[in-house]
């Protein structure tokens, strides 16, 4: 393929016809290449636990028969062809001659849809940093029972000023009914 990563090329066909952009990857096998800010997609990305929905723009690829490169000397879109001396074999525009350097390939940009992304990716994971911290509190003593983690201990009720006699009735685990006395009264209950 006589087009590379970092190429400078102008689109000859289809809807962005004429529009110039540096080729951000080849795809040789599928004889395509992508380049930058030319045939954008649009996807829509649905809500998934781990982020937030989103709809994305991404560059598809073109078949290469659809771009030219561009000439460096005369700017306009130019046949390559290639010349060897004794360096090597390099490419060249076979309009006027002039050696196309490698370009380095550019890296995308963070546009502002990419900002907002991060900005609920940031959203999620602290809600998630906040639940974990409030489970943790929640089981600091697994044996008590489920009033005492939530905060309604003899202690705290005490020191309110209530009358509650922290004895020793308060130091059983009281978390689990008695299942003996509950079966016993529950069929004399429902009658014969």
């Amino acid at each position: 393929m006589k087009i590379r990563a970092g190429d400078t090329v102008v689109v000859i066909s289809g809807k962005d016809a004429g529009k110039t952009g540096q080729v951000l990857r080849v795809l040789p096998r599928k004889n395509r290449v992508v380049v930058s800010d030319v045939n954008i997609r649009t996807r829509h990305m649905k809500r998934t636990p781990q982020r937030a929905g989103e709809i994305v723009k991404y560059e598809a690829s073109l078949d290469v028969s659809n771009v030219m490169i561009l000439d460096p000397k005369t700017k306009k879109r130019a046949r390559v062809g290639y010349k060897k001396t004794e360096k090597g074999k390099f490419r060249i525009a076979k309009q006027s001659g002039e050696a196309i350097k490698k370009g380095a390939v550019a890296t995308k940009k963070a546009t502002s849809d990419a900002k907002v992304v991060d900005k609920a990716e940031a959203k999620v994971t602290k809600s998630k940093e906040q639940k974990a911290e409030s489970k943790d509190a929640k089981t600091t003593d697994k044996k008590s029972p489920f009033w005492k983690k939530m905060g309604f201990g003899a202690e705290e009720m005490a020191g309110e000023g209530a009358d509650v006699d922290a004895g020793s009735h308060m130091k059983e685990d009281h978390s689990v009914p008695d299942q003996i006395e509950r079966s016993s009264t529950r069929g004399s209950s429902r009658g014969s």
